[in-house]
């Protein structure tokens, strides 16, 4: 036991996927802890969604193995593969996709059936707090703002009892009055639940507010990723990406996407549902 002394505890997500779609290549390795956000920036087509969707488990065509907290989710060579509905995952996309048919209420009480975990990360009444959704509950999804609507859909996936949380672009959709609305809720996520995300999104405001730490995404590969957090002390504050090296990321990602999205459509539109 003496010789284990002082060595750093594995990481509590350790992911190594591979894939090929639509002509394009996806190869990652990466680590992260049990709490916090960490951001995953990087230009259109990079293979940020794929990335995603493959830990989600709805890429059956990724190779390779996600591990959660000792849990395997995947291990091609051992022949294991979880399906996303068996994995403790919430995934919201850029878009709420919340049931049009359904009050708030009905859309939360989804979250709850899927529910298959012992000891909730968060109850009923906690979601509804601390993302204000009281006075929404009797509406249906028409009668929602943007801001409204994504707030729905994080807590109902925050009600799935999720053991990682998946966001893809949440608030591009929104306008800056949305987004500023909604950032908030973020943030208490981040600091009063020990909830370990994975955050994608093209703006740096965005990330240099949320985020604990940085993997850019490039061609399908990871090419920087800044150091682990002191404590829990945020990327604003700490300052862990040297200047130059976040003003070249924000460029790099402003210019990359100056056009639509497009090489990742596709991707959105095959989306499942199932959250």
């Amino acid at each position: 036991m003496e010789r284990n002394k002082g060595r750093p505890a594995p990481a509590w997500l350790q992911v190594s996927l591979a894939i090929e779609c639509s002509g394009r290549s996806l190869s990652v390795q990466f680590d992260a802890p049990d709490r916090g956000i960490t951001a995953l920036i990087g230009p259109s087509g990079s293979g940020k969604t794929t990335c995603l969707r493959s830990i989600a488990g709805l890429e059956h065509g990724a190779r390779g193995s996600v591990t959660v907290g000792g849990a395997v989710w995947q291990d091609s060579a051992s022949g294991i593969f979880l399906p996303s509905h068996r994995r403790a995952v919430g995934m919201v996309f850029q878009d709420a996709r919340l049931f049009p048919h359904r009050t708030v209420r009905q859309n939360l009480e989804y979250g709850i059936d899927r529910r298959d975990f012992e000891n909730p990360l968060a109850g009923w009444n906690e979601v509804v707090k601390v993302l204000d959704l009281g006075s929404l509950l009797p509406r249906t999804p028409g009668r929602l703002s943007g801001g409204e609507a994504q707030r729905v859909a994080i807590g109902r996936a925050l009600l799935a009892n999720p053991r990682l949380l998946l966001l893809d672009e949440p608030l591009s959709a929104l306008d800056e009055a949305r987004k500023d609305e909604l950032l908030p809720y973020l943030e208490r996520l981040r600091d009063e639940h020990r909830l370990p995300m994975i955050y994608v999104s093209h703006a740096m405001s965005e990330i240099s507010r949320l985020a604990d730490r940085v993997l850019s995404l490039k061609e399908g590969r990871i090419t920087y990723g800044a150091p682990p957090p002191r404590h829990d002390m945020r990327l604003r504050e700490v300052g862990r990406l040297p200047p130059s090296a976040f003003n070249a990321i924000s460029a790099q990602n402003e210019n990359a996407n100056s056009t639509p999205d497009s090489p990742l459509a596709w991707e959105y539109s095959r989306a499942s549902t199932w959250l």
